[in-house]
């Protein structure tokens, strides 16, 4: 993601709503997120869909490589030749 302009790209939610399309094209060429604020404080953040679907991505790859470190902390491991062993039962 883009660094986050301040003087840009915080909006108050009434010149969102009217200068909507145009801000919206614009997040197609500079990839920042547009923060809404409502009666001074920040209410909402939007990005685009491919910057959605990249966070998704990469919160779904560190929450898989946490639950991997959980599984080595408490021994949940199979080792290779195990793995091996199970395998060659199907070859």
């Amino acid at each position: 993601m883009t660094e986050l302009q301040i003087a840009e790209d915080i909006l108050p939610l009434g010149q969102f709503k009217a200068n909507a399309s145009a801000l919206l094209k614009g997040m197609n060429s500079t990839h920042r997120p547009i923060v809404i604020t409502q009666n001074g404080k920040p209410t909402a953040v939007v990005v685009s869909p491919a910057e959605f679907d990249r966070l998704n991505e990469q919160s779904r790859f560190i929450a898989a490589v946490q639950q991997g470190l959980e599984d080595e902390q408490a021994g949940r491991l199979i080792d290779d030749e195990a793995i091996d062993d199970f395998l060659g039962d199907f070859q």
